[in-house]
């Protein structure tokens, strides 16, 4: 990628694209038959593993290839902010749902901008990077990768079941025990300094 010319931040705002294509996808799902819908929800998993590899690759052409800028940092974290934010909420209007279940997912979003800006917060305070789970960016998004795929296989088969609302509130629950664990070992590590 570095040899032609793709730079890292251009990759980074590319993981924000697929993250918008991710959502727009949930969010068709719920306006087609069952196959329009299974094949709809297999576009939105491939659309967040395309945003995670953005994510993966941009970093690679930073400091592998030697692109790495000051403002590198700014454009590998607000695009990833709002993908996660567009792919919950999306996941939230998916399927037609009514007002109630849309609060789920934008419970999920919310509390996913939390967790990174607890581990943003913590770094900015002095404590190293914490990355840690168990509903960090990669589960939250395996997750929801996981729940399109088995929803569109059941669909193809015939079998619909709303599996995103209920995962949702999972990733929502995961989301707060994240920010408890991380909140913890950031301040344990700064008050051992």
């Amino acid at each position: 990628m570095a040899k032609h010319g793709v730079r890292p931040n251009q990759i980074s705002v590319l993981s924000f694209v697929n993250g918008c294509l991710a959502a727009v996808a949930l969010l068709g799902a719920g306006h087609v038959g069952s196959h329009g819908r299974g094949f709809l929800l297999l576009a939105a998993a491939a659309f967040i593993q395309f945003r995670l590899l953005c994510n993966l690759f941009d970093g690679m052409v930073a400091i592998e290839g030697g692109f790495k800028t000051k403002s590198g940092e700014l454009y590998n974290e607000l695009p990833d902010r709002f993908s996660d934010a567009v792919i919950l909420i999306g996941a939230g209007y998916a399927l037609g749902a009514t007002e109630p279940l849309h609060t789920l997912g934008w419970l999920a979003a919310v509390l996913s901008v939390i967790t990174a800006y607890v581990r943003a917060l913590g770094a900015s305070a002095g404590a190293s990077q914490h990355f840690s789970g168990p509903m960090a960016k990669p589960q939250r998004m395996a997750l929801m990768t996981l729940t399109c795929v088995v929803m569109a296989i059941l669909g193809f088969c015939g079998i619909d079941v709303d599996l995103i609302h209920p995962v949702l509130g999972v990733i929502s629950l995961g989301c707060l025990y994240t920010i408890a664990l991380r909140t913890r070992r950031i301040a344990v590590e700064l008050e051992s300094k």
